[in-house]
């Protein structure tokens, strides 16, 4: 089993002084640790009964379509207002500073699917907490919540605990 952490970079004062942002890109350039990381995330869910696999932009397009390949799921991206062409169920949330919008096709969720939302990192849960309430309102079934990075000093975990958030390294 390969080490994953070995493949995240640190970097320091990204997007602004004081961050230090942990890079997937050599992650996602090693073939092994990429397919690593989908297993992983995947076996965990393999025989759960997962339908679709959610993943919000943009990294979670990555690792979210991936996981819904290995598990013969179907895929939903969830967007930024504005670039899904169809109709849209949308779901605001608190950020730092203001809030955010996430948008999904309003047909994306049928009733009784079972859907596990997939992201690169878990930092303070806004984003996925919006996806949980999409998938919900629309009649859908949050079957798991599951991310490659974990940033466990921001606490995120509590705004989804429900869930039992899964990730694969924590920092």
């Amino acid at each position: 089993m390969l080490d994953l952490e070995k493949f995240i970079r640190d970097i320091p004062d990204f997007p602004k002084k004081g961050i230090v942002f942990k890079d997937i890109t050599p992650l996602l350039q090693d073939p092994q640790a990429l397919r690593e990381a989908v297993v992983r995330i995947a076996d965990k869910f393999r025989g759960a009964g997962i339908t679709h696999v959610l993943g919000a932009e943009a990294r979670g397009f990555i690792f979210g379509a991936a996981v819904a390949c290995e598990l013969g799921a179907g895929f939903l991206p969830v967007r930024k207002p504005g670039k899904l062409p169809y109709k849209t169920e949308k779901a605001t949330y608190e950020l730092e500073y203001g809030t955010d919008t996430l948008e999904i096709h309003v047909d994306a969720v049928k009733k009784g699917a079972k859907i596990l939302l997939v992201d690169d990192l878990l930092a303070t849960g806004g984003t996925m907490a919006a996806c949980c309430d999409l998938v919900e309102r629309m009649g859908g079934e949050v079957a798991g919540v599951a991310f490659v990075i974990e940033l466990t000093f921001l606490n995120g975990r509590e705004k989804i605990a429900k869930y039992d958030p899964f990730s694969l390294i924590q920092y």
